[in-house]
């Protein structure tokens, strides 16, 4: 079951993911404003969570929100379905229907900003030289290109906090390793391709190591255990080693 709307305000499908799962999706490709559909939706089930739903997970261009189909048309088949049985996910595509036809995404919200301190190379880097070499550039070039860079986090996602960022200059893109590294430590940044991103807790992987954050981008007992969301700013700030040690010996 798919559904287009109507109206210039948000355009969007709906598209049943199983039987208690349903995706609101708003485009095909990776860009800022399609992601902003995306936020704009995110934001209103954070204040205003559906019926039975269980959670919704953003994407690129998609909310997909898992709900608890009993729930779902037990709390809603008498006020919208008087003659009818209708499915679960027939009852929550009405619902978000009317959610999706009054919300305005022209609305501008200022993002927050997230300053992550990084020292490059070194043991913390260990593929920068080459990320150096495949653009023919210098490690110094790469280190200024990467952190003068401003992010977008499109998603979270692969690993607890892990960001999906999008914004990297192409004159430092360079492919994935040919084999992935079995363990990758916490706080490492990396370039796959077009994608940079920050390893938050360790984990096997294939992008190339540029440096590594002291800064704890998942903490599972804090209430928001991601430090990041989608829809935050990254920029990258160059730290010696010193200077991470320092962060490290300050940590609680």
């Amino acid at each position: 079951m798919s559904q287009q709307t109507e109206t210039a305000v948000l355009e969007y499908q709906l598209l049943p993911v199983g039987e208690a799962a349903l995706m609101v999706e708003f485009g095909k490709g990776i860009n800022p404003e399609t992601n902003k559909k995306v936020k704009t939706l995110a934001d209103y089930l954070d204040r205003q969570p559906l019926p039975g739903m269980l959670e919704y997970v953003s994407a690129y261009s998609s909310v997909t929100v898992f709900f608890n189909p009993a729930q779902v048309k037990q709390l809603c088949e008498e006020q919208f379905y008087q003659q009818t049985e209708p499915l679960a996910y027939e009852v929550l595509a009405d619902l978000l229907v009317k959610v999706l036809s009054k919300l305005d995404n022209s609305v501008a919200t200022v993002p927050r900003t997230v300053e992550i301190p990084v020292c490059y190379g070194g043991e913390f880097g260990p593929d920068l030289a080459y990320v150096a070499e495949h653009n023919n550039l210098t490690m110094e070039k790469v280190i200024e290109i990467h952190s003068q860079g401003q992010y977008l986090v499109y998603m979270i996602g692969f690993a607890p906090g892990f960001p999906y960022l999008g914004g990297m200059s192409e004159k430092i893109a360079t492919p994935r390793r040919p084999s992935p590294r079995l363990e990758i430590p916490a706080g490492s940044v990396g370039i796959a391709g077009m994608q940079t991103g920050v390893y938050p807790i360790t984990t096997p992987g294939g992008w190339q190591l540029i440096g590594r954050t002291p800064l704890p981008l998942f903490r599972p007992l804090a209430a928001c255990p991601s430090l990041l969301q989608a829809g935050d700013i990254i920029r990258f700030r160059p730290i010696s080693l010193a200077e991470y040690q320092e962060y490290e010996e300050a940590r609680p």
